[in-house]
């Protein structure tokens, strides 16, 4: 009965020890999406960007069409509500064509 004690403790303590070294295991990223700020949509944008949400992403829409495709990346920084700590989060995964 000492025996089965003992087994049981060994393998519940090589069990959780595995539970917790699953855990630490560093999550895979997935690469960023380019997002086409002169194509997307809202809800795109909304979702790809860092710090964009429903509204500065009709912002953008809105710009958009007011004023035509965006020539830089940096022309973002026009859209009333995006500054330039929003522009520099999303600046390497942001694209105009």
């Amino acid at each position: 009965m000492k025996a089965l004690i003992t087994a049981f403790f060994v393998l519940a303590t090589a069990l959780s020890n595995v539970a917790v070294a699953a855990d630490t295991q560093p999550a895979q990223e997935a690469a960023p999406t380019q997002v086409n700020i002169n194509t997307a949509d809202a809800k795109t944008l909304s979702s790809q960007l860092d710090g964009v949400g429903d509204v500065k992403a009709q912002a953008i829409i809105d710009y958009r069409d007011s004023n035509g495709p965006f020539a830089s990346v940096s022309d973002l920084d026009k859209v009333n509500g995006i500054g330039q700590l929003t522009l520099d989060a999303n600046r390497d995964h942001i694209t105009v064509q």
